[in-house]
């Protein structure tokens, strides 16, 4: 204790106190709660860790690996070449150019877009990288029609999938991707499958900048079958270059006893190549609006009436049902009359002569419309329509290619049926005339062919009677030929008389005057020909020339028949026709043709259809034509 002092009467104590609370005035957070909260919060975060940690390594642990892989892995897409399309002989008709894509993200339904960037750009990106992210190169090929127009209806071309088309579950189920190319037409459309290939995969690592390192693994693309046709380059080309240029209309080269397709021209025609490297919206409405339809293969979709190469059918017809035989004859007067109308043959219009006594031989010869006006007569129309019909009139023939005409031939039913309205019945139109006979034995009135099916039936003569489906595909000797021709059953006689009459049409004193005395040199010769090759003794002298030339110059018997036909144009415009094989066999040939030193003979190896539209006269116009694919194949 301390004492204050007298004005104190208080003391002060100077030691410790204590200090004591009921244990209920202290907070729970700041006494025993505190170690609970913390090892709450300390569970909690741990908890959060491991579900975190769960989520991403065992839930989403295969997307994040692939995200994380991406950062430093692509897996390119290695196309593969489209198979070549080759020529009978093994020659290319296309080829594959490689052309380098540029693959970025984009807003679509896949998420990426593509386009074409030069060969230097692609190397140089392939090379260093420098590429955005996301963005990447890869090795494409671009089809390349090595003769250009000349078969363009026959082999097509390709183009890109659409989104719409790659949509579809056709393509889906084909396992199609974008950027994808298909066959739009002719052999690319027809063998698309065997062409395609099978593009292969590529996983690559890559830096920072798109540059690839190194492979990490490789499936190997799967090139496309190569597919050899039955097409020959060196007729394709020729048929291109003799066919005169703005006419239209076609040409179709055959091998008569496989039905193999050797070339096939439509005039105007159009390049392939212009829609494989991408033709801009003006250039695609200038093709596809253009009038003349560069697009339309009149071969095998054009429909004319055949005019006098029908007379071929007329006399198969005639022969095998009796109602005409080698011997019968018929008196040309120049015109048959029936009531007030007329029919006159085409000599007696343009000369005013007559032939005077005409057999089956003569008429083929002289394309003598007034016996095959009687022939039309005693065979009927039935009958005639009959073996039109068999022959490959009115229905498609069979070709692989798309867009096949069947032509009509025409009869008492179809007549009634086309012709039943009420005017057509009040003019009596809908009955059959001795005249609608008349014209169809002919090739005229309306009766309309393709040049495919005028080429058919030239084939069913020069092939002794076999009907061969054309095709494009080069066919094996022996069985594969067998097993696409069939035998028509025609005589064998009737088929020596027709083969004579057209002999003697491309001989002096008949219509096809192009071919008379025809004759080719042999390449081999080294003379100048009409194929283009020189002499190799450029030195010669004339004389020794012209003396080589003599000797190795070699006669080739054709077959033939022309045709020209109406078609109710104003302007009196007629379709010119040619139709010929060779050579022919030996018992056919002329004693003229057997006096030379040299000449050919034996089983026809090509047959040649020509039809120009609206050009005149086929002996004038269409024979010509034939003359030079002729030499360009007999000259080898």
């Amino acid at each position: 204790m301390v004492k204050l002092g007298s004005a104190f009467s208080d003391n002060l104590a100077t030691g410790s106190v204590k200090r004591f609370r009921d244990s209920t005035d202290v907070p729970w957070w700041a006494g025993a709660g505190r170690p609970l909260i913390f090892a709450t919060l300390l569970m909690l975060s741990f908890f959060f860790l491991f579900f975190r940690l769960f989520h991403l390594t065992v839930i989403a642990g295969r997307e994040y690996r692939s995200l994380s892989d991406t950062n430093r892995t692509r897996s390119l897409v290695r196309h593969a070449p489209r198979g070549l399309l080759l020529d009978r002989t093994g020659k290319p008709l296309v080829a594959n150019d490689p052309k380098f894509r540029l693959v970025k993200p984009c807003e679509n339904d896949r998420g990426e877009c593509v386009s074409y960037i030069s060969k230097e750009e692609g190397e140089q990106y392939l090379k260093n990288g420098g590429l955005p992210p996301g963005q990447y190169v890869e090795v494409d090929y671009l089809r390349r029609y090595l003769y250009g127009s000349a078969a363009a209806h026959v082999l097509g071309y390709t183009g890109e999938l659409s989104g719409q088309e790659l949509k579809s579950e056709y393509y889906k189920s084909k396992n199609y991707g974008l950027g994808d190319k298909v066959g739009r037409m002719g052999a690319e459309e027809v063998f698309n499958e065997r062409l395609r290939g099978r593009d292969g995969s590529e996983l690559v690592e890559i830096d920072a900048s798109g540059k690839i390192l190194r492979s990490l693994g490789r499936v190997v693309e799967l090139s496309g079958e190569d597919i050899t046709l039955s097409l020959d380059a060196g007729l394709s080309k020729a048929a291109e270059e003799a066919f005169p240029p703005g006419e239209k209309g076609a040409v179709i080269v055959s091998r008569p006893g496989t039905g193999e397709i050797l070339a096939l021209y439509s005039s105007p025609t159009f390049s392939p190549d212009a829609f494989v490297r991408g033709l801009s919206q003006a250039e695609y409405d200038g093709l596809t609006g253009n009038k003349d339809l560069p697009m339309f293969n009149r071969g095998i979709g054009g429909v004319y009436p055949p005019g006098s190469t029908f007379k071929i059918v007329t006399a198969i017809a005639g022969l095998e049902t009796g109602a005409i035989t080698p011997s019968t004859t018929v008196e040309d007067n120049g015109v048959i009359k029936i009531g007030a109308f007329t029919f006159p043959n085409w000599y007696f219009i343009q000369y005013g002569k007559t032939e005077g006594i005409v057999d089956l031989v003569k008429a083929l010869k002289r394309s003598n419309d007034i016996f095959f006006y009687k022939a039309g007569e005693w065979i009927g129309i039935t009958k005639l329509s009959e073996w039109a019909h068999r022959v490959g009139i009115g229905k498609p023939i069979g070709i692989e290619l798309s867009g096949e005409a069947g032509g009509l031939m025409p009869d008492p039913a179809w007549k009634r049926e086309r012709f039943d309205t009420e005017e057509d019945a009040r003019m009596r139109n809908d009955e059959w005339y001795l005249g609608d006979t008349y014209h169809v034995a002919i090739g005229q009135g309306y009766l309309l062919t393709t040049p495919l099916a005028v080429n058919v039936w030239t084939n069913i003569i020069a092939g002794n009677g076999m009907r061969c489906r054309p095709t494009i595909r080069k066919l094996a000797p022996g069985k594969a030929e067998r097993e696409n021709c069939a035998s028509m059953a025609v005589k064998q006689e009737t088929i020596d008389v027709i083969i004579r009459g057209m002999e003697e049409a491309c001989a002096p004193g008949g219509t096809g005057w192009p071919l008379f005395n025809f004759s080719v040199i042999p390449a081999k010769a080294g003379i100048q020909s009409s194929n283009g090759i020189s002499d190799s003794q450029g030195d010669d002298k004339e004389g020794s020339q012209s003396a080589k030339t003599a000797a190795q110059k070699i006669s080739v018997p054709v077959a033939c028949k022309t045709g020209t036909a109406e078609f109710g144009d104003p302007k009196d415009r007629t379709h010119a026709w040619f139709t010929a094989f060779a050579p022919i066999a030996d018992a056919y040939v002329s004693a003229d043709v057997k006096k030379t030193e040299n000449y050919l003979s034996g089983t026809p190896e090509i047959s040649v259809t020509v039809l120009v539209e609206g050009a005149g006269e086929g002996s004038n116009v269409a024979a010509p034509i034939a003359k030079k694919i002729f030499e360009e194949w007999f000259s080898r």
